[in-house]
């Protein structure tokens, strides 16, 4: 047996480790919620594409923020107090979606999604990674955390395509409060490691990392990784719905079909990465991922549309997770503070690539902010090939 799995021995990492994994879920509500609720919403308050793409645009500028002051204080502080409260928030903005009748009370609980979601997120991560270390594990188990994410992205839009006529659109988010709820008192009921950085605050060493340009390499491919995937399930329903033709319902079950394909590529990847290079599994990654984009952008009609966005989730499932495995076992000592400037800068990606999506939508169509989706893959590619070269050098110290 690896030195790695060894720890998973203890009842309590395995506790960690099964709240990681809810947290993740958690998670995955944030990041499925706005593009699943969209079309529902744009029948009961007249929302416009714009205002869609301002709802990302705060939700996201919020996760930004948490992210941020997230990466100054795990290291210091540790991550119990993140992922209980960010739990909590997350289960506030969904109940008040649930009872929103105005544009203002969407905003102020899209704020509440993006400072919870930020939070959890970053804190599951940061709490899966450091459970490792070997490097090839470290990927792996984030990839299997991954899976999680895809239960939470899927558990949404499943639930409002199956559930909403019996319970309403309200009802659905009110259960889906509950596991939220559920998280934050387990984090703060179980034990958590001890910070790894107690004798010093980290914002004095966050320039050094900032200046790296493996982390820049690292943080820029999550940009447009972390905004296309905002972008894709925040407009693939709308898409259906608005231009193709489909009922609500049958487009929240093909946005849910997207979210299962990147949650079974992520299980595939937890046992492929053992074996296998995790800058080539992001390289051609976002090289199908572009390729299956621009297949929804030139799509003929529903059926094709469909086939093409569960192959981009399939593509694009297991380059977030790879790559903050890569940068977890670089930076292992300080993984927190590194993973707080990742998120930081993959959350203005999440921030502003949907946002513009919006408008360039608004302007030209949904199939226009597609293709920018397949352009931003390409950049990706590109960046992966910048941070394997540099992956392969010497860490400064």
């Amino acid at each position: 047996m690896s030195v790695a799995a060894a720890p998973l021995r203890s009842p309590r990492t395995r506790a960690l480790e099964r709240l990681a994994q809810a947290g993740l879920f958690v998670f995955g509500i944030v990041m499925a919620l706005v593009g699943a609720v969209v079309p529902a919403l744009s029948e009961r308050l007249s929302l416009t594409l714009g205002e869609v793409g301002t709802l990302f645009f705060v939700m996201n500028f919020a996760m930004l923020v948490a992210s941020l002051v997230l990466g100054l204080v795990m290291d210091r502080f540790g991550l119990k107090a993140p992922l209980a409260i960010g739990s909590a928030l997350v289960a506030v903005g969904l109940a008040m979606i649930g009872g929103a009748d105005r544009f203002a009370v969407l905003l102020g609980a899209v704020t509440c999604l993006g400072l919870g979601g930020g939070s959890v997120n970053g804190s599951a991560n940061t709490l899966a990674a450091d459970l490792y270390d070997d490097p090839r594990r470290k990927a792996a188990a984030l990839n299997l955390l991954g899976v999680f994410f895809g239960f939470g992205a899927l558990f949404l839009p499943f639930g409002l395509g199956a559930l909403t006529s019996v319970f309403g659109m309200a009802g659905v988010l009110y259960v889906a409060a509950a596991p939220c709820v559920l998280v934050a008192i387990a984090a703060v009921i179980l034990v958590f490691p001890a910070p790894k950085q107690r004798h010093g605050f980290p914002l004095a060493e966050m320039p050094r990392f900032v200046r790296m340009p493996l982390v820049l390499a690292f943080g820029f491919l999550l940009f447009f990784e972390s905004g296309n995937e905002f972008a894709l399930g925040g407009y693939i329903s709308t898409f259906l719905a608005r231009d193709l033709g489909l009922s609500v319902a049958a487009a929240s079950y093909c946005l849910a079909a997207y979210w299962a394909a990147i949650m079974v590529v992520r299980m595939v990847l937890s046992r492929l990465l053992l074996r296998t290079s995790a800058a080539a599994v992001v390289i051609a990654s976002a090289g199908g991922a572009a390729a299956c984009a621009l297949l929804i952008a030139v799509a003929p009609n529903a059926p094709v549309a469909i086939a093409a966005a569960v192959l981009t989730g399939l593509a694009l499932g297991g380059v977030f997770p790879t790559v903050l495995g890569m940068a977890a076992a670089r930076f292992e000592e300080h993984s927190g503070t590194v993973f707080g400037i990742l998120f930081t800068i993959g959350l203005c990606g999440g921030m502003t690539i949907p946002w513009i999506a919006g408008q360039l939508a608004e302007a030209a169509g949904l199939r226009a902010a597609f293709a920018l989706v397949a352009a931003n893959f390409v950049a990706v590619a590109l960046l992966g090939s910048v941070a394997r070269r540099l992956n392969a050098g010497s860490l400064p110290r």
